[in-house]
């Protein structure tokens, strides 16, 4: 089963569900109560989430796309979300309709509004905490508790103005409709309201003379501030020196500020009484529904703001055919999502690959000069398949994705003094971990594996450990200087880094699907012993 079917499947339930009003909402929900997932079709699926990086992640390079897309939202604690790929075409199809959803202006705009009152609500309770004077505590709450209802409010209007497709959307929106309705909601945004105009409406005079201070209320003295302005601009000739002094704001007031806010409160006892009352009554007034759909909201929106910056340098990003039985992966124009970002910085522009597997094939054994573009091809294989895992739109401009169980990479890495086994046992126990935990339905990505040993040695490694995938039926990418492998059988697949044909040591980094040529591990060695064409040019005539 493709995730096309499970989309057309889930379209049609939505549109025979359209229009539902808060009351059927609320009668479809869970009898546990629970509040609708914006991240799954059952709110239950999101138990159990990794805290922890997944292992993978660095030789793919997905901590640092996790990284980018997450900048400047590190108190949503959004990265678990990164850490759990999702199980079936169901939940991904779950996540593509709200990622279209979001392509609606409109929408887009509405959700980030809201967003933006629900993060002034988060700063101003987490300054609350710090505050140590009573009434700025409770002025603070209350202005917390103000951009809260304003901000479940407004979305409330605007979801039902728009109009949503998604699922998710859907049930939030008829989640919020019976929420904000509810009486309870009322209560707390009438309640809010009436302090704060209780509150504005006070006006007060502070009279200093040296060190005494005193504060009564306002009683329509006029304003002088304008009367001597007016008085002394005719002595004013061209621009003048300006000596006031800016005093630095904090967030916490001194004890003179504290003091006279007491003595306002003595001289407005109503409206002072009003504001203990409120915030006596409501503590915790934000609803943890509200709360998880905007952390879970931030997932699609950071996202989407991330791939807007490789779309406006002209690179294409698409929603993938996900299937959960068939193995016949293709990419039109993919790339690596890190090295775009890097190169998107520079004005450059990153070289964009295709590739396929039909029928038996299963395994993509990439051969070719060093330095062509193969280890960046494969990570740009595995992030495909795991963020078309997640529920995202992925770089290309088609993409057809098996949906893995599981993502294993062993990629070369640096001897470590400190292990006394060598390199060689590392790299085989390593594979040998990989091979007990892998599946029919897992996915691998490897590069130069066996570097480290004699030729000899490594062909016969390799094949072993390459026979063993083609027998598991795993999917999968191998980089390698090892041309013997790209024919190994059936399931393997040759790819080769090209070169321009004019001139050899000029990469294109494209890969592209061809026989192995055989130069690889020569170029490899020559590189490895500084004798190429250029270095040896260059130690002749230095």
């Amino acid at each position: 089963m493709t995730i096309t079917d499970q989309t057309a499947r889930t379209a049609r339930e939505a549109e025979a569900g359209r229009g539902a009003g808060p009351q059927e909402a609320a009668a479809s929900r869970p009898s546990t109560g629970r509040f609708p997932s914006i991240l799954f079709p059952r709110s239950e699926d999101a138990e159990g989430s990794p805290t922890e990086e997944p292992e993978f992640f660095r030789d793919l390079n997905l901590d640092q796309i996790v990284a980018a897309v997450t900048k400047g939202r590190e108190s949503y604690n959004l990265k678990p979300y990164f850490y759990a790929p999702l199980k079936n075409l169901d939940q991904i199809a779950y996540r593509h309709e709200i990622m279209r959803d979001l392509e609606k202006e409109a929408l887009f705009a509405s959700l980030k509004a809201f967003s933006e009152r629900m993060l002034a609500m988060r700063e101003l309770l987490t300054t609350e905490k710090y505050c140590s004077y009573q009434y700025q505590k409770e002025r603070i709450l209350l202005g917390a508790a103000l951009a809260y209802c304003e901000g479940a409010t407004n979305l409330r209007r605007d979801l039902d103005a728009i109009g949503v497709q998604s699922r998710g959307l859907r049930a939030m929106r008829d989640y919020l409709a019976a929420y904000v309705e509810s009486s309870s909601f009322q209560a707390l945004s009438q309640k809010a309201r009436t302090v704060r105009e209780g509150l504005d409406a006070i006006r007060y005079c502070v009279l200093i003379d040296e060190a005494n201070v005193t504060v009564r209320n306002f009683e329509d003295e006029p304003d002088y501030s304008a009367e001597v302005e007016d008085t002394f601009a005719i002595f004013k000739q061209g621009a003048v020196k300006d000596y006031r002094v800016e005093v630095p704001e904090t967030a916490e007031m001194n004890h003179i500020e504290a003091m006279v806010l007491d003595y306002v409160a003595k001289l407005n006892p109503a409206a002072f009484a009003a504001m203990d009352e409120f915030c006596a009554k409501y503590p915790d007034f934000a609803d943890r529904g509200i709360v998880e759909f905007d952390r879970g909201l931030q997932f699609y929106i950071s996202y989407a703001e991330f791939m807007a910056g490789f779309k406006s340098a002209g690179l294409n990003f698409c929603y993938p055919q996900v299937s959960d039985s068939s193995k016949e992966v293709l990419s039109r124009n993919g790339f690596d999502l890190s090295l775009a970002s890097k190169l998107i910085a520079t004005n450059a522009s990153p070289v964009s690959n295709d590739y396929h597997l039909t029928g038996a094939e299963r395994m993509m054994v990439i051969t070719g000069p060093n330095q062509g573009g193969k280890t960046t091809f494969a990570r740009a294989f595995g992030q495909l398949h795991y963020l078309a895992g997640l529920g995202y739109p992925v770089p290309g401009s088609e993409a057809r994705v098996f949906l893995a169980d599981r993502y294993f990479t062993h990629f070369d890495s640096e001897e470590d003094i400190k292990n006394l086994a060598g390199k060689l046992k590392d790299d085989l126990t390593r594979m040998h971990r990989i091979l007990e935990q892998a599946t029919p339905k897992s996915l691998v990505v490897m590069n130069e594996i066996f570097a480290s040993t004699s030729l000899k040695d490594a062909i016969f490694l390799a094949k072993k450990i390459l026979t063993r995938f083609a027998e598991l039926d795993v999917l999968g990418v191998c980089v390698t200087f090892l041309d013997e492998l790209s024919a190994l059988n059936e399931k393997t697949v040759s790819m080769v880094a090209a070169i321009v044909p004019e001139n050899p040591s000029q990469r294109t980094f494209r890969i592209v699907r061809m026989p192995a040529n055989g130069l690889s591990y020569a170029v490899a060695l020559a590189e490895k012993y500084h004798l190429t064409y250029e270095q040896l040019k260059k130690r002749i005539n230095p």
